[in-house]
């Protein structure tokens, strides 16, 4: 077996150290980081690109389809709907923050407290909505369904590219908003895929 080292950089501890998330943490990752995660295909941490035009509507119907999937936090649904369009949408917290409130005044979306963060998520009328309208919330989503199926098509079969960028845009969510014991627990992750990864290519070399 050839000499493939697994051995690499502690990146937990690397990437806790340049982006301060010692205790405070940063909004977002430092700009080489953003531009590295987009150059892979993940998500977009700056301004949206250029995209179909979004109603203000649109911004309602995508927090309540979101949230119908799972409880989140305001950061988490912003980046689940720049997902969802394919990265070609990502509303800003100026839109989103107050489209939450007025969810939660109309008593379809309710902030919970889950391990010291606040949560969102949907109440029993706001998933009875979601239910009654699937028109409404499909159509939130089409303007943006050519532009996801273009990106797949260009990205081609077995490349590696968007998942090694989705992959860092989950590790960075984890960073930020997980706690202590999950950071250990993502790190240990990423060190088995490590040596995974290197094992592949172990098994590939000529005896």
């Amino acid at each position: 077996m050839g000499g493939f080292d697994d051995r690499g950089p502690d990146w937990a501890s690397a990437w806790s150290g340049a982006w301060g998330l010692g205790g405070t943490g940063r909004a977002g990752p430092p700009p080489w980081v953003q531009d590295l995660v987009r150059s892979f295909g993940g998500p977009d941490f700056g301004p949206s690109p250029r995209g179909p035009k979004v109603r203000r509507g649109d911004v309602r119907s995508a927090i309540l389809d979101v949230l119908a999937q799972e409880p989140m936090n305001g950061y988490q649904l912003i980046q689940q709907i720049n997902e969802r369009s394919g990265g070609a949408w990502k509303p800003s917290p100026g839109s989103v923050y107050p489209t939450v409130q007025q969810l939660e005044d109309e008593g379809l979306v309710v902030g919970v407290e889950s391990d010291g963060r606040r949560m969102l998520d949907l109440t029993e009328e706001g998933r009875t909505y979601v239910d009654e309208h699937p028109d409404e919330i499909a159509a939130t989503w089409r303007p943006f369904e050519s532009t996801g199926q273009e990106r797949a098509a260009a990205a081609g079969v077995g490349d590696l590219k968007p998942v090694i960028g989705q992959v860092m845009g989950a590790v960075w969510q984890v960073m930020v908003t997980g706690t202590q014991q999950q950071r250990a627990e993502a790190a240990e992750i990423l060190s088995d895929t490590r040596r995974r990864l290197y094992g592949l290519l172990a098994d590939g070399e000529p005896s």
